[in-house]
């Protein structure tokens, strides 16, 4: 490679496996120089060899064979992003980078990261003069390369330094970039975890549904994948209905079995599911179809318990066999994967209200929805109804109460009650769609038994109660002679 001349690039990017190549290939098209550096130099040589005539307008792709080098050929303020892997490796490469750099410099982190080591790594950088950002960028590696949906924490100044790369490399819906300033510090990684979040409830949910399809009504995956592709022309249109029907469509080429039975069924998980549900209850948000979807990943890999399990409990299939009208029960698991993924929508914006509130960022959420429409993995049609939602009522105390998602609901929750109820009856389970119920239920009963709950933690450990009927805290001498007293 040749000694590129320094100030020649907008911007810089370290890290080249998958994203980070098409992070950069993305800039370059959208007419930005980009400085490009790997640890292995062979990886940079060969992206410029396969893509280094990419560059559209002035953009293009400009080799660098250390850090130092890659700082000295970005133009100042200095704009470096992290690819690499999380964790420690991205401590390693920040460690390096710090003292290259000068004040008013940006060093983004472009990868999945947990918000608190973000959090950690902004206030680090912040006593060097440097401002750090998390930007949260949702797409996989087609989104990287064609357009993904950017979540950007960090700075004003930071923002105004990147606002101009990242807008031009976004996903746009209807003129508008999928990209937003979400608050500072952590603010950018958070809203992504959330996203994931969501993506996890939200595949759990068409998981099931295939499930119960094949299980209950019978169907084979062919026939399955022929009716997501349905679904995806009405309300439940998303990107991921249409890549399901996709895989139920594919065929083993070595067996010629449908693709689906030859995959092990223990799904994997890289950690984001985790910290969301880690998060919201530090929060105190119910986020019951994230954690159910979450802990369904655990269970399908402890496959030496399940194992046990089938030998112990093993039935007929006859004994659990549910005869059901075929074409009603598709419509019920339609109406109910509806209604459930609402319920995992209204709990993540819950979520991200309830983390905006806590660490002071002005996070607008009608904008978070609207950034989600494009490029991401939980890209939908009803993240328009849910930007609505928010433009009509910023304060919306949950996306279940607004009008559309209320009818909507109303709608199909005879049919989840009917879905949920086959399901337990054919021995399927259904934590997302059952999980998802009750905590519908729980929002609209007037009184919960958490009243006794109250009652019981007050007698073995004095922990008080409030009474319906009076203000203020009291405990009962449950030991004692049963008199109630005020506390102060």
């Amino acid at each position: 490679m040749d000694t590129p001349e320094p100030g020649s690039a907008r911007i810089g990017l370290t890290g080249l496996a998958t994203m980070g190549r098409n992070l950069a290939r993305n800039m370059a098209r959208h007419g930005h120089a980009v400085a490009v550096h790997n640890r292995t130099t062979a990886r940079t040589e060969s992206l410029l060899e396969e893509h280094g005539d990419e560059g559209a307008d002035g953009g293009r792709l400009i080799g660098t064979e250390s850090l130092e080098q890659l700082v000295a050929t970005v133009e100042r303020p200095r704009a470096i992003v992290v690819m690499v892997k999380a964790g420690e490796p991205t401590d390693a490469v920040i460690d390096e980078l710090v003292p290259l750099l000068e004040e008013g410099d940006v060093v983004v982190d472009a990868g999945n990261a947990h918000p608190d080591d973000t959090r950690r790594r902004e206030e680090a950088l912040r006593e060097h003069g440097l401002h750090f950002v998390g930007m949260g960028v949702s797409g996989g590696e087609v989104g990287a390369l064609e357009g993904p949906s950017i979540m950007v924490g960090g700075s004003e100044h930071a923002w105004e330094q990147l606002r101009p790369v990242v807008t031009s490399i976004a996903a746009v819906v209807d003129g508008t970039p999928c990209c937003a300033h979400v608050g500072t510090d952590a603010a950018g990684h958070f809203v992504k975890m959330v996203h994931n979040g969501i993506e996890y409830a939200d595949m759990q949910l068409i998981a099931e549904s295939y499930d119960l399809l094949r299980s209950v009504a019978g169907l084979e995956p062919a026939d399955i994948a022929g009716v997501f592709e349905e679904w995806n022309g009405g309300d439940l249109e998303s990107f991921l209905i249409e890549m399901t029907a996709d895989v139920l469509r594919h065929t083993d080429a070595e067996t010629g079995k449908p693709f689906v039975d030859v995959v092990e069924d223990a799904a994997e998980q890289k950690g984001t599911g985790r910290w969301t549900v880690q998060s919201a209850l530090d929060l105190g948000v119910p986020v019951t179809g994230i954690a159910e979807a979450t802990f369904a990943r655990s269970l399908s890999g402890h496959t030496d318990q399940r194992k046990a399990a089938r030998k112990t409990f093993s039935t007929s299939p006859e004994e659990q066999r549910v005869e059901v009208d075929r074409e009603a029960f598709t419509d019920q698991v339609r109406a109910a994967l509806y209604a459930s993924k609402v319920v995992a929508y209204a709990q993540g914006f819950d979520q991200l209200a309830a983390g905006a509130d806590q660490n002071g960022w002005e996070t607008d959420l009608g904008e978070v929805a609207t950034i989600w429409r494009g490029g991401c993995i939980i890209r939908a049609q009803f993240l328009d109804r849910i930007r609505e939602a928010f433009s009509d009522e910023p304060d919306l105390t949950t996306l279940l109460t607004t009008p559309y998602f209320a009818e909507a609901v109303a709608e199909g929750v005879d049919a989840w009650r009917e879905v949920v109820a086959t399901a337990a009856h054919a021995g399927v389970p259904v934590p997302a769609f059952g999980s998802s119920l009750s905590y519908f239920d729980g929002l609209r009963r007037e009184r919960l038994p958490a009243a006794l709950v109250q009652g019981l933690r007050d007698n073995f450990g004095a922990h008080t109660y409030r009474r319906v009927d009076r203000e203020g805290t009291f405990h009962t001498s449950w030991a004692g002679d049963l008199a109630e007293q005020e506390m102060d």
